[in-house]
């Protein structure tokens, strides 16, 4: 977690983030809250949208890299959808994975 200027730890992990998020809405859903403790929960639920946002944006863009060929080309099915086969001649998911 980092510090924001408020003091509060904020979330470094999606997982973290999404759930806080989820508090937040629940909160301001039931309408119990004074206007100002209001608003700092939905400032705080913003930021929190936008960091969600942010992670699964570089999630994405390290699956597509993952899912291009040798030469930098996305790899897509006869559909147009993502291969979700191996490649011939990768291992498919036995001891022999290097990692």
């Amino acid at each position: 977690m980092t510090k924001q200027a408020t003091g509060k730890q904020e979330p470094t992990r999606f997982e973290d983030a999404l759930k806080r998020l989820e508090e937040i809405v629940a909160r301001l859903e039931k309408g119990e809250l004074a206007l100002e403790e209001s608003l700092a929960l939905y400032e705080e639920g913003i930021q929190l949208s936008r960091l969600c946002h942010t992670k699964l944006e570089e999630a994405e863009a390290k699956i597509e890299l993952l899912m291009k060929d040798a030469k930098g080309v996305l790899v897509v099915d006869a559909t147009g959808q993502p291969r979700s086969t191996p490649f011939k001649g990768e291992p498919t998911g036995g001891d022999d994975v290097p990692f």
